[in-house]
C-alpha cells in the first residue's frame, strides 16, 4: 500500500468579516480582521508541522466580491506561505466571484501572475497534481452559475423557481461527468466543490450569502468512484456521507472564524485528510484560538435584585476576550432595579473584548379597563383597578387597599366637607 497523500482542506475564510471589531493599536487593522487572518496562520502552522502534500481551499476568500487592497494583501500572505509547502488548489466561490460575467474574480490574480504552486479552480474541470508522496486526481466545482455550467441559451421566459431547478439538473449531470473521468485514473482521486447538498445543515452563512443558491443531490456527490470530497460554502462543519455505506467522506471543513452569535457554539477548524485510494481517512482539527461569542440569557422577572443577579451569572462564566450580549426579561418593576452602568462594568472586569449589546424584554400585562360600567363601582373597587394597571403586585396591592377601606369608607361630617 502507498503512503497516504496527506492533504488539508480549509474553505470559507471571509477575509474583512469586520463586525464587533475595534481598530488594533498595534497594526492599524480591525481587530476582526486579525482574528480571521490569525486563523490562517494557525492553518499555516499546522501544514508546515505535519508535512503537507496538498492544501484545497474550498471557496469564499473574503466576505466581499470587491475586497479592499489591504484585504487582499493579508490572503496573499497565507497563500504564499502555503505554496512554499505544497500545491495549493483555490476554489471560486459565491463571494470571490465578479458582480459582472466579464470581470474578473477577487482570487484570479493566482492565475493572472502565475504564482508558483497555487491552481486557480474557476471552471468545472479536473486535472493531475504531483505532490511529493504521488500523484492526485482533482476534479473543482465551483459556485455554480449558469454561465459556467454552458447555461445561456434557453432560459427565456422561465421564473426563478425553473432557472434554478435547471441549474440544479445541470449541476448534477455535471458532477456525474467529472465522476466519470475520475474512473479513468488509477490514483487517489478528490473532489473540491462549493455549493449546498441536500441534507446539509446551514449555519449563518444564510445572513451574508451572495447570490442565489441551488442544491445538488448527495448521491451524487457521495460516489464512490471519489476517495475525498473538500466543501465550502456551508460555514458548519460536517459530513454528509457518514450514513452512505460505501460512500467516500463528503465533508464541509466549515468557516475557520466565527461570524456572529447564530456561530457562538459551533467549533471552528479545518480537516486534515490521509487521501488514499479506496481507505481515505481524515480528522476534522480545531481552532482553538477562535473568538468567542457569549449570550447571557436569564429571565428576572422575579427577581429581587435583578442587577445583582447578572452580575453573579457574569462572574461564574469565562468572558474573557469574548463578544457578549446580555439578554434579560423583566417586569416594570424589576426593570426598575436593573442598573445598565452596573452590568457594563462588571462585563468589563470580566475582561470581554466587546459588549455587543445589553437588551431588555419588559413583560407589560394587558391593562384592564374601567370600561362604561366604571360610575357603577365603588370608591375601593375603582382604587383596585387603578393599582392593577399601575402593576402593584398583588401583596402589596392587598395591603394597600387594607389602609385605603376606612379612609375611603369614612362618612362625611354634618357639614358635609
Amino acid at each position: 500500500m502507498t503512503e497516504p497523500i496527506r492533504v488539508l482542506h480549509f474553505a470559507d475564510a471571509h477575509i474583512g468579516m469586520e463586525n464587533y471589531g475595534r481598530t488594533d493599536s498595534t497594526t492599524g487593522l480591525n481587530s476582526r480582521l486579525l482574528d480571521f487572518v490569525h486563523r490562517m496562520d494557525d492553518i499555516c502552522t499546522y501544514a508546515k508541522d505535519t508535512g503537507v502534500d496538498l492544501v484545497i481551499f474550498a471557496g469564499d476568500a473574503f466576505k466581499s466580491r470587491a475586497p479592499s487592497p489591504t484585504h487582499q494583501r493579508e490572503f496573499a500572505y497565507r497563500i504564499r506561505d502555503l505554496a512554499a509547502l505544497a500545491p495549493v488548489v483555490l476554489l471560486e466561490g459565491n463571494h470571490d466571484l465578479p458582480q459582472m460575467d466579464r470581470k474578473a474574480s477577487s482570487i484570479e490574480i493566482y492565475d493572472t501572475l502565475g504564482v508558483p504552486n497555487v491552481y486557480l479552480a474557476n471552471t468545472y474541470s479536473h486535472q493531475v497534481i504531483e505532490t511529493q508522496r504521488g500523484p492526485v486526481f482533482v476534479a473543482t466545482a465551483p459556485y455554480p452559475i449558469r454561465q459556467r455550467l454552458g447555461m445561456n441559451d434557453g432560459t427565456q421566459g422561465k421564473t426563478i423557481a425553473e432557472l434554478d431547478l435547471q441549474l440544479a439538473n445541470q449541476l448534477n449531470i455535471t458532477l456525474e461527468t467529472l465522476a466519470e473521468e475520475a474512473e479513468k485514473h488509477d490514483m487517489p482521486r478528490l473532489l473540491t466543490g462549493h455549493f449546498t447538498i441536500s441534507g446539509a445543515i446551514f449555519g449563518s452563512e444564510r445572513q451574508i450569502m451572495l447570490g442565489r443558491d441551488v442544491e445538488a443531490q448527495r448521491s451524487v456527490v457521495a460516489d464512490a468512484r471519489w476517495d475525498y470530497v473538500a466543501m465550502g460554502h456551508i460555514h458548519r462543519h460536517q459530513t454528509v456521507s457518514a450514513d452512505l455505506p460505501g460512500a467516500p467522506p463528503v465533508v464541509y471543513s466549515g468557516s475557520i472564524e466565527r461570524i456572529d452569535f447564530g456561530e457562538e457554539r459551533d467549533t471552528k477548524g479545518f480537516c486534515s485528510v490521509q487521501l488514499v485510494r479506496g481507505a481515505t481517512t481524515w480528522e476534522f482539527v480545531p481552532l482553538t484560538q477562535c473568538r468567542p461569542f457569549a449570550s447571557l440569557k436569564l429571565d428576572l422577572r422575579e427577581s429581587a435584585d435583578p442587577t445583582a443577579d447578572v452580575i453573579r451569572e457574569i462572574e461564574a462564566r469565562n468572558l474573557k476576550e469574548a463578544v457578549v450580549r446580555v439578554l434579560v426579561d423583566l417586569t416594570p418593576e424589576t426593570e426598575g432595579r436593573f442598573s445598565e452602568d452596573k452590568i457594563r462594568e462588571a462585563l468589563r472586569r470580566a475582561g470581554t473584548w466587546v459588549i455587543a449589546s445589553i437588551s431588555r424584554h419588559v413583560e407589560r400585562p394587558a391593562r384592564v379597563r374601567l370600561g362604561s360600567s366604571s360610575e357603577a363601582l365603588s370608591d375601593i373597587e375603582l382604587l383596585e383597578r387603578y393599582l392593577i394597571n399601575r402593576e402593584v403586585p398583588p401583596a402589596r396591592r392587598a395591603a394597600l387597599l387594607e389602609l385605603a377601606d376606612p379612609i375611603l369608607n369614612a362618612t362625611t361630617d354634618d357639614t358635609g366637607e
